[in-house]
């Protein structure tokens, strides 16, 4: 099942995705909630309604005449692994971390699966990320790595947009990784009986077309079920959480001279049974925001 939250009369909503089409579920399945992240706070019987609604083709739209969100607009909480691919830690100059190493993104950071990526006023030096992105789905805390995938959701591809000279600045590299609109997922949550092995999925990030990252999450130095097991030992993780899995060689500030995003730049991330997503990088608006 593929789940996604999409904007259509100017009404955001949530729906099951099925070839071409959307099936809303505020009219397939009225009863369920109008969101994701409470949807997935709901429970396995309300994800079977949803799976049921499938089917539901006279309460269907074309994806083509809705805007896809993000498909958890609020998370609670979003975390990133960084150095998790043995390829990149030999490209960054580093060593293979003993213990896994997490940095928070904040919330305004997240974006939809096409929407455009700021280029910040205060820096030319933005990066990608192209990453395999999971969604919690069951509240958890001290799951034991076997059991693990039971609190996932499901899947999304992502992009850990990068501001590499305010990220080297912070020791958490938190500023550097949550600047606005630099939290990219989407293009919907892939839940897990579609996915098949998580661990063994081809992805590749490309920039104006051309292939800057190759890989495949079987190269993953702390898996997925790793990272939950982790994580749970220190606190709950919630429905509706998004985990950025780390990312592989080939990132624009390990090429020589470094390649950092431009805008008008086009940066597509894919994943292999997932879809994906594609952004334009334009100019930050320096507008004065108060109130």
């Amino acid at each position: 099942m593929k789940l996604a939250t999409f904007t259509h009369g100017r009404e955001t909503r949530i729906g099951v995705v099925v070839g071409e089409l959307v099936i809303d579920l505020s009219r397939a399945a009225p009863d369920l909630p109008t969101d994701m992240r409470s949807l997935l706070e709901a429970g396995d019987d309300a994800l079977a309604t949803a799976a049921a609604a499938q089917t539901s083709v006279e309460h269907a739209l074309a994806v083509n005449d809705v805007e896809l969100k993000a498909p958890v607009p609020n998370p609670g909480k979003i975390l990133a692994i960084g150095l998790n691919y043995a390829d990149h830690i030999a490209e960054s100059g580093g060593k293979a971390p003993a213990v896994q190493m997490w940095f928070n993104k904040q919330h305004n950071a997240v974006n939809g699966p096409y929407g455009s990526i700021n280029k910040p006023v205060v820096s030319d030096m933005l990066d990608y990320e192209g990453e395999l992105v999971f969604v919690i789905g069951k509240r958890a805390k001290h799951v034991p790595k076997e059991r693990a995938h039971e609190v996932i959701a499901g899947f999304c591809c992502g992009n850990d947009v990068s501001v590499r000279d305010w990220q080297a600045r912070s020791q958490t590299m938190q500023i550097g990784k949550s600047f606005d609109t630099h939290a990219p997922i989407g293009p919907w949550i892939v839940t897990p009986d579609e996915i098949g092995d998580p661990h063994d999925l081809g992805i590749r990030t490309l920039v104006n077309d051309e292939t800057r990252q190759d890989s495949n999450t079987r190269h993953l130095i702390f898996d997925c079920y790793d990272q939950i097991a982790h994580l749970t030992q220190s606190f709950t993780l919630d429905p509706g959480d998004v985990i950025f899995t780390g990312t592989s060689s080939g990132v624009g500030a390990a090429m020589k001279p470094p390649a950092w995003m431009k805008v008008d730049d086009v940066v597509r991330v894919e994943i292999e049974n997932i879809g994906y997503i594609e952004h334009t990088v334009v100019a930050e608006d320096a507008t004065t925001v108060i109130g």
